[in-house]
C-alpha cells in the first residue's frame, strides 16, 4: 500500500488488476526500472507465477505459445531502453498472427523525460505501428481503466498484442483501490464475437448451393475462435474437401477424410494445388490469402468464385476479388452458414456434393508415395523425412509440436498428419524469425503442461536461443528440443541454389556440438548421425522426465527434396 494512506501505489496496482484478469502466468526479465513492480510482486498475494527468462525476446515468445494453447491473454514485461527493443520482436509475431500477448515495459520517470536519463526510449512510438494498442501509463490514476482497455482491445475483434510503457514514478504513485476491477468477459479470447450479415449469409449459401468443385482454405481464424464444430458440420454436409495454411493447421483432423492437408508454397505439393486449381468455389476462412497460401497469388487462379470469411474486414478482398463477404468470427459465420444451408433442405433444395472425399484422398496419395521412400531412407546425413515420420509415430495425439520457420516448418507442415483438431503445432508464419520455437514450447508447456511438447528448430536457430536451456533447466521442464544440425542458414542457401546459379555466398557456419552444449548447461541429450539410431534416441528423449535434446546431423535444406514450390521449380 502506498505510505501513509489506504491506497496503492502503481505497481501494486497493476498486479492487482493482472489478478483480476485472470493471469495466473507472466514471463519476464528483471531491470532497474522494474523494481516497485517486483517488489509489488514480491509482497502481494496474486497468485501469478513469474518465470524468469534469459533475455526479452523469449518471454514474449513464451507469452506467446502461452495463449495459443490456453486460449488466455499472455502477459511479459521487460524493463526500459534494451528490454523494450528486446521484448518486441515476439510482441511483433503475435500481433500479425492474431494472438493476444500483452508486454509491459517498465520506463523512466516521466520528470526524467528528456534530460538523458540512462534507457530513455520513447516507447510509445516504438510500438505504436506494431501493436494493436499501445499506451503510456503517465498518471497512475488511470493505470486500472488503460489495463481494462488493453485486455478489451487485445481480446475483441480481431485479437492482436497490446503494450503499456509503465514509467519508475507511476509504479510508486497512488491509485484508489476501488478502481481494481476487470470484466471477466476479456480473461480469454476471442471476446464479444461479431455475426455475419444475415443477408450476406443466404448470399453465401446460394453461391455454395451451385457450385460442384468447392473448397475450403483455412488460416489460422478457425483455430483461434474454436470453430471445430462447425467447420466440420459444413465439410460433411457438403462433402467439402478443406485444406489449410501452416496456422491453419488443427482446424480440422489431417485424417479426417475430407482433410487436405497444407496448401501453398510451403508444405503444399502438386496434388494439393490441384484440389485448389480445380475449384469453382474457394471458400477462404480466417485466412488472409497470403503469398505462401496462394503460391504468390497463383493458386487459386484470379477470377474463381470467392467467399471470404475473417474477423478483419481489411484482410477480404485485399488480394482477391471477393463474391461474398462475411466480416465476422470464424464459428459464428460458419454456423450461420450451415444453419441457412440447413433451411434450403428443409424447403426441399438439395445441396450438391463437392467430391471432397475423393479429392482429397487423391492429394494424400500423391504427397504420401513421394513422402514414404524419404521417411524410411538410411541415407546419411539423416533426412528429415526420417526424423519427422519417427516422431509421429512415437507422440501421443495431444503432443504440441512447435517449429522454427527454418529446416522444420515445411517438412512437419506438409508431413506430419495431425490426428486431432486443436492447436496441437505451432510456428511463426507472420515474421518468421528464428530462435523462436524454444521459448514458444516453453510457454505451450506452462499453458498445458499435461502434455508432452516437442520444440524442433534448425542449427541457425538454436544459435538464436539456446540461453534458455538454462531457464528450461531451472523450471525443470520436460520439454524435448529436437536440432536439425547442417552447419548452414539452410533456407536461404536453398534459395540460392535454386534461384541465384548455386552461388552460395555467406550461409554456412562452423558445426556445433549441440548435445554437448544442451549438457553443460544440464539438459539430457543425445547426438545422432546414424539413422538406427535416431528411434532410440528420440523414444529415450521423449520419456525423460526433465529436459531433453536431441541433435540430429541432418541433411541440408539445398540437397533435400522439401515440400517448398520455388525450390522444386
Amino acid at each position: 500500500m502506498a505510505q501513509g494512506t489506504n491506497q496503492l501505489t502503481g505497481a501494486e496496482a497493476l498486479v492487482s488488476m493482472l489478478q483480476a484478469q485472470g493471469v495466473t502466468h507472466m514471463f519476464g526479465l528483471c531491470g532497474d526500472t522494474t523494481l516497485p513492480f517486483y517488489d509489488a510482486l514480491a509482497r502481494l498475494d496474486h497468485g501469478i507465477t513469474h518465470f524468469l527468462t534469459r533475455d526479452e525476446r523469449h518471454a514474449a515468445y513464451m507469452a506467446d505459445g502461452y495463449a495459443r494453447v490456453t486460449g488466455k491473454p499472455g502477459v511479459c514485461e521487460g524493463p526500459s531502453g534494451g528490454g523494450a527493443t528486446y521484448i518486441l520482436p515476439g510482441v511483433v509475431e503475435a500481433n500479425e498472427s492474431s494472438i493476444p500477448v500483452l508486454a509491459i515495459t517498465t520506463d523512466v520517470s516521466t520528470t526524467s523525460r528528456g534530460r538523458y536519463p540512462l534507457t530513455e526510449l520513447d516507447q510509445p512510438a516504438l510500438f505504436a505501428p506494431l501493436t494493436k494498442w499501445n499506451a503510456a501509463l503517465d498518471d497512475a490514476a488511470r493505470l486500472p481503466a488503460m489495463v481494462r482497455a488493453a485486455f478489451r482491445a487485445m481480446t475483441t475483434g480481431r485479437p492482436g498484442a497490446a503494450h503499456l510503457a509503465l514509467p519508475f514514478d507511476t509504479q510508486k504513485a497512488p491509485v484508489d483501490p476501488g478502481e481494481i476491477w476487470a470484466d471477466p468477459r476479456h480473461r480469454v479470447f476471442p471476446a464479444e464475437r461479431t455475426a455475419p450479415d444475415p443477408g450476406a449469409v443466404e448470399e453465401a449459401a446460394q453461391l455454395i448451393a451451385s457450385a460442384r468443385r468447392a473448397v475450403a482454405i483455412c488460416g489460422g481464424g478457425p483455430v483461434i475462435s474454436g470453430a471445430f464444430a462447425e467447420l466440420g458440420a459444413l465439410a460433411r454436409m457438403l462433402d467439402l474437401p478443406v485444406a489449410t495454411t501452416v496456422s491453419g493447421q488443427g482446424a480440422i483432423a489431417e485424417t479426417d477424410p475430407l482433410a487436405v492437408g497444407v496448401v501453398g508454397s510451403n508444405g503444399g505439393n502438386p496434388a494439393t494445388r490441384a484440389v485448389v486449381d480445380e475449384a469453382d468455389l474457394v471458400i477462404f476462412i480466417g485466412c488472409r490469402a497470403g503469398s505462401v497460401t496462394t503460391e504468390r497469388w497463383r493458386s487459386p487462379k484470379p477470377g474463381v468464385k470467392i467467399i471470404h470469411i475473417d474477423s478483419d474486414s481489411q484482410v477480404i478482398g485485399a488480394n482477391y476479388a471477393t463474391d461474398v463477404a462475411l466480416a465476422a468470427d470464424a464459428r459464428l459465420a460458419l454456423a450461420a452458414l450451415v444453419e441457412a444451408l440447413q433451411n434450403r433442405v428443409a424447403q426441399g433444395a438439395a445441396l450438391p456434393g463437392q467430391g471432397g472425399a475423393n479429392r482429397a484422398a487423391a492429394a494424400w496419395q500423391a504427397k504420401l508415395a513421394g513422402f514414404a521412400p524419404l521417411a524410411q531412407s538410411n541415407e546419411t546425413p539423416i533426412r528429415p523425412e526420417r526424423v519427422v515420420a519417427t516422431l509421429a509415430r512415437l507422440l501421443d495425439d495431444d503432443a504440441i509440436v512447435v517449429a522454427d520457420p527454418g529446416t522444420p516448418c515445411p517438412y512437419f507442415s506438409a508431413h506430419y498428419r495431425w490426428r486431432s483438431k486443436g492447436r496441437h503445432f505451432i510456428s511463426n508464419r507472420a515474421h518468421g524469425a528464428l530462435g523462436y520455437s524454444l521459448a514458444a514450447a516453453m510457454g505451450a508447456h506452462a499453458g498445458r503442461p499435461a502434455v508432452k511438447t516437442v520444440s524442433v528448430m534448425g542449427d541457425g536457430s538454436f544459435g538464436f536461443c539456446c540461453g534458455e536451456l538454462e531457464t528450461l533447466v531451472r523450471y525443470r521442464m520436460p520439454v524435448t528440443a529436437i536440432v536439425f544440425s547442417n552447419a548452414t542458414y539452410g533456407w536461404i542457401k536453398a534459395g540460392q541454389n535454386s534461384g541465384f546459379g548455386k552461388r552460395f555466398y555467406n550461409v554456412d557456419f562452423g558445426r556445433t556440438d549441440h548435445a554437448a552444449v544442451a549438457a553443460a548447461f544440464g539438459v539430457k541429450s543425445w547426438r545422432v548421425e546414424n539413422p538406427d539410431d535416431l528411434e532410440p534416441a528420440l523414444k529415450a528423449a521423449l520419456a525423460h522426465d526433465g529436459p531433453s535434446l536431441v541433435d540430429v546431423i541432418a541433411q541440408p535444406l539445398h540437397e533435400a527434396a522439401a515440400p517448398v514450390s520455388e525450390w522444386v521449380a
